[in-house]
């Protein structure tokens, strides 16, 4: 469920018109709706109310200052993979006892900053990263608390490229050799081993790869209890799916419900990773049509939002609602809607039956809140969009758009 709905033929962002946002900001934009944040937020936080838990926002699926602050006014964490994510979860109001640092190339300058941080944990991914974590923390003589990644080989069913669980993937450690590399960490003096950590890929709509995942690492936590290794921490990742087309996630309310058997007896606090879920149909990028042509076999239609404001389509060739802002009522033709960028796969989307639109047509690309301006860049040289935040009636540009001197500083002409 979603504040993004029709009155009387126009599109609106919880009380407000998104022609009228557009008029003012410009296209293309992201935007927001907080009471759809902040509804998905507590849909998973309250399921799992009856553990202690915590849930850890994954930063990567959206990274605004505005919603991370709203996110953490409500008590969440962050879970990050970069030194910049840190820095924007601080900022944000993020408690660094809620951050937990995950990724497979965390480099020394950033582990570091997250130890001077106090972050509530390192997922740590690889042999040699538990090395160089125990010998920076050391210099920095401070403990550093820390977690494996388990690759527990369970299929999530998702699309390959955001697979991350089974073992041919670059994620995580082999379940199989987890004790080894626990017992390696026990005795390194810098470290203090205190969770285990999983996570099987994003945009699942199945409970069953979650509930086979949660099992194995279940009789691996056991094991490592029986070694005598204090884990006080159970990582469960994220990678609950949402609606983008015909998908049918279960509600967190199942979610939970479908897990929480093996929970209740952990002896741990649970760690929840959510991000898509969250902020995904939270978010639309509005768009407006410049040209419309056809080639005799296609027909385009030619937005100023591009792949480099929008990558999914092209990159995994995921689907994306497109609506238009006004309601016409007209029959439907099949059309490529395609960005500016000087690249045959800059698409939003590909022989796709919609309304007919003529230039200056507002569209709404749905479901976007999440990996849709984190993953932007400034390809072909182009500003990257504004981002708005809409809180009932009031409308707050949480992110300006960028300008064209924006796009050349730090740069200089050398000689």
């Amino acid at each position: 469920m979603n504040e993004f709905k029709y009155r009387k033929g126009k599109l609106y962002c919880e009380d407000v018109p998104v022609d009228e946002i557009a008029e003012k900001v410009g296209t293309p934009f992201y935007l927001y709706s907080k009471e759809t944040i902040l509804r998905h937020y507590k849909a998973i936080d309250g399921a799992f109310k009856k553990i202690k838990h915590i849930t850890c926002f994954a930063m990567k699926a959206n990274s605004n200052l505005s919603i991370l602050s709203l996110l953490a006014g409500c008590g969440a964490g962050a879970d990050i993979v970069s030194g910049g994510e840190l820095y924007r979860a601080r900022k944000a109001g993020v408690p660094a006892n809620k951050i937990l640092f995950s990724g497979v190339g965390k480099s020394t300058e950033e582990i570091e900053y997250a130890l001077r941080s106090g972050i509530l944990m390192f997922n740590i991914e690889s042999s040699e990263e538990a090395e160089v974590i125990n010998d920076v923390a050391g210099r920095l003589r401070k403990k550093a608390p820390v977690s494996f990644r388990i690759n527990p080989d369970v299929d999530p069913k998702t699309h390959p490229y955001i697979s991350t669980g089974l073992k041919k993937n670059k994620f995580g450690i082999n379940i199989n050799d987890a004790v080894a590399e626990y017992r390696k960490a026990k005795i390194m003096k810098w470290l203090d081993v205190v969770g285990i950590h999983y996570h099987i890929g994003s945009q699942l709509t199945s409970v069953s790869p979650f509930v086979d995942s949660l099992k194995r690492t279940k009789v691996l936590l056991q094991n490592l209890r029986k070694e005598g290794i204090d884990i006080r921490y159970f990582d469960m990742g994220g990678g609950l799916g949402i609606t983008y087309k015909d998908e049918e996630p279960p509600h967190p309310k199942n979610y939970a419900a479908a897990l929480m058997p093996y929970l209740t007896d952990l002896g741990c606090t649970v760690l929840l990773e959510p991000g898509r879920v969250i902020v995904g149909n939270a978010g639309i990028l509005v768009t407006k049509v410049m040209f419309t042509k056809t080639n005799g076999i296609k027909n385009f239609v030619i937005v100023d939002a591009g792949m480099n404001d929008l990558v999914r389509p092209s990159l995994y060739g995921a689907y994306q609602e497109i609506v238009p802002v006004k309601k016409i009522k007209s029959e439907k033709i099949e059309a490529d809607v395609v960005g500016p960028i000087c690249e045959s796969g800059d698409f939003l989307a590909k022989d796709r039956m919609i309304v007919p639109a003529k230039r200056g047509d507002l569209l709404a690309v749905m479901s976007a809140g999440a990996y849709g301006f984190t993953m932007s860049s400034n390809y072909n040289s182009r500003p990257r969009v504004a981002e708005v935040l809409v809180d009932k009636k009031k409308v707050s540009v949480v992110r300006k758009r960028e300008n064209f001197a924006d796009l050349v500083r730090g740069e200089k002409v050398s000689g």
